[in-house]
């Protein structure tokens, strides 16, 4: 397994490089000038070819590249020109929002999702599974934006004869009239280190909506990739003998059923933690979650060059690194894994 793990981590190498190269070369490829998206209707012929030269925009592409390469083998992302501020900087900075909306909405998924395809397993055809099947579909058939503004609505902002239900907050991260110590950027986490009971809690009652929204597309993928793993492996030979051998029914479903159907699962769960680390864009703009989904949706409009590039790596590589994570938690599951 540890072959495994350095191997994977030495690859990482080449395939951000080319992601870099390959970056690079799309981000020059869009259309428009980054010069007149940043500067907007202040756009002046000089004003252009001051930024252009500023930021290195009218040399060759080729120069272009190296030079950027030569700040990323040193450890500078470059400065945002729309913001002036260090891509670096700004992405420490927002990414703990996005890690905190991605694990809720994970949490949810998983927390929920697991049972209820396992128990619609095994009551194939009954109330429960199509109950688990029907909820699975609206999940993945209602756009992520609608769910948010309908949870909003209901369970922050109140409808006539519903105000009742209206008690969670409707944006942010959390409410401005606290004063809470921010130590890491983890709401959450800051507030348990320090004690701040009612931040902490705050920040929680501001996750609460977003997760929801954001958690509905991977809870409805969990409960059907479960449903239909443990389908498969209750139908197996292994299970059957295990029956026919007087084992007790909770021993066959943890050391038989539950431990070879969920390898599927923690798979998609390892492809859908990526996802959402990589930004909910349109799950932070409706709820104002600062993050980096909605930042790099402000980089696209203005053709942020430093940012695009800057903060697509990093969440390349995070990408990988828990893809490698979940490989190795598939090891724990699967020892065919560990003589890799």
């Amino acid at each position: 397994m540890l072959r495994f793990v350095v191997r994977r981590l030495l690859l990482l190498v080449p395939v951000l490089f080319g992601l870099s190269l390959l970056l690079f070369a799309w981000l020059r490829a869009l259309p428009g000038d980054p010069a007149r998206a940043l500067l907007g209707d202040r756009a002046t012929p000089q004003g252009i070819e001051r930024l252009n030269a500023q930021y290195g925009f009218d040399q060759p592409l080729p120069v272009q590249y190296v030079r950027y390469m030569g700040q990323l083998l040193q450890g500078n992302f470059g400065n945002s020109p729309r913001t002036g501020q260090p891509v670096l900087a700004t992405f420490v900075e927002r990414f703990p929002a996005t890690v905190e909306l991605s694990v809720a909405a994970l949490l949810f998924a998983v927390v929920v999702g697991i049972p209820l395809g396992y128990f619609a397993a095994k009551r194939a055809g009954g109330v429960l599974d199509l109950v688990a099947v029907g909820s699975s579909l609206a999940g993945v058939v209602i756009p992520v934006f609608v769910l948010a503004y309908l949870l909003k609505v209901v369970f922050a902002i109140g409808l006539p004869g519903l105000d009742w239900l209206a008690v969670l907050p409707p944006s942010g991260r959390q409410d401005v009239r606290i004063n809470a110590t921010h130590i890491t950027n983890f709401y959450v986490l800051d507030g348990l280190m320090t004690r701040e009971w009612d931040a902490a809690w705050d920040a929680v009652r501001h996750l609460i909506l977003p997760a929801l929204a954001l958690g509905s597309i991977p809870l409805a993928a969990i409960t059907r990739m479960t449903r239909a793993s443990v389908l498969e492996v209750l139908g197996e030979d292994y299970v059957r003998t295990a029956r026919a051998k007087g084992l007790a029914r909770g021993l066959i479903t943890r050391r038989h059923v539950l431990k070879n159907a969920m390898l599927p699962v923690i798979t998609m769960i390892g492809l859908l933690t990526g996802q959402l680390l990589s930004g909910a864009v349109l799950t932070e703009s409706v709820f104002a979650f600062n993050g980096i989904g909605s930042y790099l949706f402000d980089a696209i409009a203005t053709l942020d060059y430093a940012v695009l590039q800057g903060f697509i790596l990093f969440i390349a590589l995070i990408y990988a690194l828990v893809n490698l994570v979940v490989d190795i938690v598939y090891g724990l599951f699967d020892p065919r894994m560990r003589v890799r």
